[in-house]
């Protein structure tokens, strides 16, 4: 897998550019913070600027990236995020701090553009039997990211501060320009025969995903996902304070229990992509996941929540890497971009309103009522995704008697 040239660029940026967002993510919360003595309406912008770009942009983003080459509009994208936080870096440093928030929401913005290209120079340039692993490694290094990010990033704004953050963030960004600069140029794109105007291409992309079964499918299904991460995301601390029965400090090591299974859990993924179909990796992923859920909202047993936290990290890659996979796989090339771009934006935002509602429903019913809440509605996932995995079995079976 990593003797293709763009699977090792594109994993090694990706890795640099993950790097730097969680380090600028937790230096701006932390120092923004420190100056307002904990204000929640600025802290809670803070979020806006972060994921606001996803809902505004994602679409937007998917279809200049069908339009545009992907490799340039990666370099460029990486290299202007890095001019963005210097911008702020120079503000900071002559006493300003709004910037801060203008500064996250444009690299946040400029993301939108980088992500779907990669997934097009992906379908572009790797077999189809080595997709399945090269999804769940991309996958695997934001969740592990999401897990040692925040560590990383408040380590750093501690030890060395705002100025020092920031610095690292420009290098980190600028570095991820730099090496997919490397890689071969792109081929020229194709030009709509009809010079299509940027709006009918972006209404094109909804109207083929509408038309695609499949990714209507796994639309739904990713929406459903995120709905039921979002529900328990914000609910861990109250897991560790109210069913385990131990302070709030005992929740890192229930992170890193959950982040060290997901990293082994992506590398069993890659040693088993090529034996394992895609829609049965997701289906296992999904329903082992939903079962961890509620027994982890009934524990009263730290060894027991361990363990299912652990068995639930193990399948995390299965889920995001099988969704992926399955995206490219029944997306055509001219319309990768613009699939990535509306199907990460359902997810996102059916998160964010899990997260939104989630402390009313605790305070409503009960802890262990939200997770199982939470496990059943990825039963649902599981239970939409089954006329793919349905078609999929017919198809191979047809082919096998011809």
């Amino acid at each position: 897998m990593f003797s293709n040239r763009y699977v090792r660029t594109i994993i090694f940026s990706r890795v640099l550019l993950q790097l730097g967002i969680w380090i600028r993510n937790y230096s701006v919360l932390l120092y923004v913070t420190e100056l307002t003595n904990n204000n929640s309406v600025y802290v809670s912008l803070i979020s806006v600027a972060e994921f606001a770009p996803i809902f505004i942009f994602g679409l937007i983003g998917g279809t200049f990236a069908d339009r545009w080459r992907p490799k340039r509009t990666m370099v460029w994208s990486d290299l202007l995020s890095s001019l963005s936080v210097m911008a702020v870096l120079l503000t900071v440093m002559n006493g300003g701090w709004i910037a801060l928030l203008v500064g996250s929401f444009i690299s946040a913005s400029l993301s939108q553009f980088s992500q779907p290209s990669a997934m097009k120079l992906y379908k572009r340039h790797v077999p189809g039997e080595q997709l399945q692993g090269v999804m769940a490694m991309s996958q695997t290094i934001v969740a592990v990211f999401t897990v040692l990010g925040p560590v990383v990033g408040t380590f750093i704004f501690i030890r060395f501060g705002i100025n020092v953050s920031l610095i690292l963030t420009v290098i980190l960004f600028l570095g991820s320009s730099v090496i997919l600069s490397t890689l071969p140029r792109d081929a020229e794109e194709k030009k709509s025969a009809d010079g299509s105007s940027f709006l009918k291409e972006l209404t094109d992309g909804l109207r083929y995903i509408g038309a695609n079964k499949s990714l209507k499918t796994l639309t739904m299904t990713f929406a459903a996902v995120g709905l039921a991460s979002g529900l328990i995301q914000p609910l861990q601390i109250f897991l560790v304070i109210e069913k385990l029965g131990q302070d709030k400090q005992f929740l890192q090591w229930l992170v890193m229990s959950n982040g060290a299974a997901m990293l082994v859990g992506g590398a069993v993924i890659m040693s088993i992509a090529k034996k394992v179909k895609p829609q049965l990796l997701l289906m296992i992923g999904l329903v082992v996941t939903a079962v961890c859920t509620i027994g982890i909202g009934a524990s009263t047993m730290i060894w027991l929540t361990i363990t299912l936290l652990v068995i639930s990290g193990l399948v995390y890659p299965f889920v995001q890497g099988g969704i992926q996979t399955l995206l490219v796989r029944n997306t055509e090339g001219a319309f990768i971009g613009r699939v990535s771009g509306a199907i990460m934006p359902a997810f996102m935002g059916m998160m964010v309103t899990g997260m939104f509602v989630t402390g009313y429903l605790k305070e409503s019913f009960s802890l262990m009522s939200v997770y199982m809440v939470s496990g059943c509605l990825t039963i649902a996932g599981a239970i939409l995704l089954l006329p793919i995995v349905v078609e999929k079995r017919k198809k191979a079976e047809n082919s096998q008697a011809l």
